[in-house]
């Protein structure tokens, strides 16, 4: 387990709820006043849009710190000021030359889609993941408050539209991570490996992504890391669940930053009911560094490591004659991230990367040992030409990846007996992408991409399009389709990897936006269909010729999502609703069917509240699942996957007080999951025979490890130049 919650980042969250207000003028190259020009800060949803005499005000609520404000309208090209906040009382003044440029300045009005992922697909920012009750500041549990996901709680990853978890991919800074959440074991939530304060911004791309990213058939989280650190300072934390310390230096064009943590849940185990035995609750040690130097006016050298190790042993209720089946956990993960971008000559700039990565798990489920050991070397290259046309940009890139997994299984840890499977993997990819405008109100994308596995002795081609219309100043109205591949799971190709071949998607988004004073309205329809899944007879899971890629599937539906703002002084809210019609036959499924991780309706009510005179942010999460599917063996007669769980329900609060604890700014941060305790079932273990008395196959329920989870936590930042007054009330 990982850092929860940093201080610094808090505190951000709290300056962030005291208002900058933002205004200034927009004129075009002969003097002349330019109404409707969408003015924002970028990586926020703080905007406006100029009124007739050219003017805009808006306030900001994003922390302090360096930024880019743009200003941007159809036909012109985009201009864009630095700033630093809380900024001057100065106004601020923007001139547009009446040239078109490139898809990347269509941007509607503040937070709004273009057909780039950065403007089709959901956001959350830092603080927003750092705030959202019931996440304790995991991405992917933030992520899963938002349209297009299903809640498992068993699991605790991402399942976009009627995908397996395995279909979306995380990348950071353009980089295709390995693995990108903590080891766990079956029925315990897993969380991600990256802290939220290491991200200047997230896109979520729950379909129709870019030709720069592949290997997901259903989408995509990328992960942007911060530039510079905005200062010197030093964090301490101690929670009911870790101890941490944090350094960071800063310097002119220079920044590093050092984290520890130790995780150990013991003491919290013991203090509070659990629904499972823990032999050896969770414990690990984590470390990290990240440096970043700025070369030159625009380079940028970033360089990210992190080293993680834990281990767990947890006794799980059984259907056997045992009660409890005991599984033990030691893990180890190394990751190095490294990339660099840059102008060059002539109108191109270029954005490449490495990533290593090397990850060794060990698994003991009672008397069998099991140890996966994946280590990956990927590389990727981008060049992009802003100038090559006036209506179209373009990007050319290449990626490559080498990758060696090796298991060792021993199905009796009293016996020499072994299996070692293994396979080597060297992928090739390249893609190409342009960004164009076709008139004042329409413009697009359209890529291509295509990957050559070594491994599978394959390769496969996969087109691209988008179009965004702007309806009205406030409004678009988007579309895109594609093709999407993904090699199977290590676990598949550790069995039959010669007999597979790539896994395919299609995609097709229909999406609605509106966003007008800090008020967001989305609503998206989607189909995709499944092609090419692998499938197998679960009778003979180790005999490669039981595998091939005839499965199939599909998934369609509608998901809204609702942000405001500013109807309320001090309180922001998002409502998000998804509707899913989804079946599939892949892995052992025997017939077309809903899978066990979908559910038909899944809603998420998230608010946050500031209260001034208390120095105190407080939030609440509401999320609701409809019944999910599993099969019963006791039914046969009902169907596969017939059976139905009870609905998924929970309700999530958190607190964070803002006070001084030795002249240093501190936050006390109180999470509670699951306050009602709702006795949420995520499935059902059958035993393998059905019992000779009664003929029927005994089970368990699949139930979250505690009833609640109560996290404390005490946040010290030493020498913090910029803090959040404690009196800082928002205007």
């Amino acid at each position: 387990m990982k850092r929860l919650l940093l201080l610094p980042l808090l505190l951000l969250t709290f300056s962030s709820f005291a208002q900058t207000t933002l205004r200034g003028t927009v004129r075009d190259a002969g003097g002349q006043a330019l109404p409707g020009v969408n003015v924002f800060v970028r990586g926020t949803f703080d905007g406006a849009s100029t009124d007739l005499l050219g003017r805009f005000r808006f306030e900001t609520t994003a922390p302090a710190g360096a930024y880019v404000v743009q200003a941007s309208l159809l036909g012109f090209i985009t201009s864009e000021k630095t700033l630093t906040l809380p900024a001057p009382a100065a106004p601020l003044s923007f001139v547009l030359k009446g040239e078109p440029h490139a898809l990347g300045s269509v941007v509607i009005t503040a937070g709004a889609f273009e057909a780039s992922d950065e403007h089709r697909s959901a956001a959350l920012n830092t603080r927003d993941i750092q705030t959202t009750a019931g996440a304790l500041a995991d991405v992917a549990a933030a992520f899963n408050t938002l349209p297009g996901t299903t809640r498992v709680g068993e699991d605790g990853l991402l399942f976009v539209r009627g995908g397996a978890a395995s279909e979306t991919k995380v990348y950071l800074d353009g980089l295709l991570v390995q693995n990108p959440f903590n080891a766990t074991v079956a029925a315990v939530p897993a969380r991600g490996r990256f802290s939220p304060s290491l991200f200047k911004g997230t896109v979520f791309s729950t379909g129709g992504y870019s030709a720069l990213y592949g290997q997901a058939l259903s989408g995509v989280l990328l992960l942007n890391s911060t530039d510079l650190a905005p200062e010197t300072q030093t964090g301490l934390s101690a929670t009911s669940v870790f101890l941490g310390a944090s350094r960071t230096k800063r310097w002119e064009r220079t920044s590093l930053a050092l984290s520890a943590d130790y995780t150990n849940l013991t003491p919290y185990a013991k203090l509070l009911p659990q629904n499972v035995r823990w032999d050896q609750a969770p414990r690990g040690l984590a470390s990290s560094a990240s440096l970043q130097h700025r070369t030159g006016q625009a380079g940028m050298l970033k360089v990210y490591g992190t080293l993680t190790g834990q281990q767990l042993q947890i006794g799980q209720p059984s259907p056997e004659p045992a009660g409890t089946q005991t599984v033990g956990l030691r893990g180890a993960n190394a990751y190095l991230n490294a990339t660099f971008r840059g102008p060059l000559r002539r109108g191109w700039s270029l954005q490449s990367g490495l990533a290593l990565s090397r990850d060794d798990q060990r698994l003991r489920p009672d008397s069998v040992r099991l140890r996966t050991l994946e280590q990956a070397l990927l590389g990727r290259l981008v060049l992009i030409n802003d100038s090559v046309h006036a209506r179209f940009n373009l990007k050319i890139g290449a990626e490559g990846l080498v990758q060696q997994v090796s298991q060792t299984v021993q199905p009796n840890a009293a016996s020499p007996l072994t299996y070692r499977p293994e396979f080597g993997e060297q992928r090739l990819a390249g893609f190409v992408e342009s960004d164009f405008q076709l008139s004042d109100r329409l413009a697009g994308r359209v890529g291509g991409r295509t990957e050559y596995s070594g491994l599978l002795g394959a390769w496969n081609a996969a087109p691209r399009l988008a179009l965004a219309y702007q309806t009205t100043a406030s409004s678009s109205l988007s579309a895109a389709y594609g093709h999407f591949y993904q090699t199977p799971d290590n676990g598949l190709l550790l069995v039959a990897a010669p007999r597979l071949r790539f896994e395919r998607a299609r995609h097709a988004v229909l999406t609605y936006q509106y966003t007008h004073n800090g008020r967001l309205l989305q609503l998206e329809g989607y189909h995709k269909t499944y092609g090419r899944l692998v499938r197998f007879d679960d009778r003979q899971p180790r005999n490669p010729q039981a595998y091939d890629n005839g499965g199939a599937g599909y998934a369609r539906g509608l998901d809204l999502l609702w942000r405001d703002r500013k109807s309320l002084k001090n309180l922001e809210y998002y409502v998000s609703y998804g509707f899913l019609d989804t079946k599939r036959q892949f892995r052992q499924d025997p017939v077309l069917a809903v899978p066990t991780f979908a559910a038909r309706h899944n809603v998420s009510v998230v608010t946050k509240y500031w209260l001034p005179a208390l120095h105190t942010l407080v939030g609440a999460t509401y999320s609701y699942g409809s019944p999910r599917r599993y099969h019963d063996l006791n039914q046969p007669e009902a169907g596969y996957n017939q059976g139905r769980l009870p609905a998924f329900q929970e309700l999530s609060l958190n607190a964070s007080y803002l006070t001084k604890l030795f002249g240093q700014f501190t936050i006390v941060h109180l999470a509670l999951n699951n306050v009602l305790g709702q006795p949420n079932v995520f499935g059902y273990r059958y035993a393998q025979r059905p019992d000779a008395a009664t003929g029927q196959h005994n089970r368990v329920a699949i139930t979250p490890t505690a009833p609640r989870m109560v996290f404390l936590g005490v946040f010290v930042s030493i020498n913090k130049q910029n803090p959040a007054s404690v009196n800082e009330r928002p205007e």
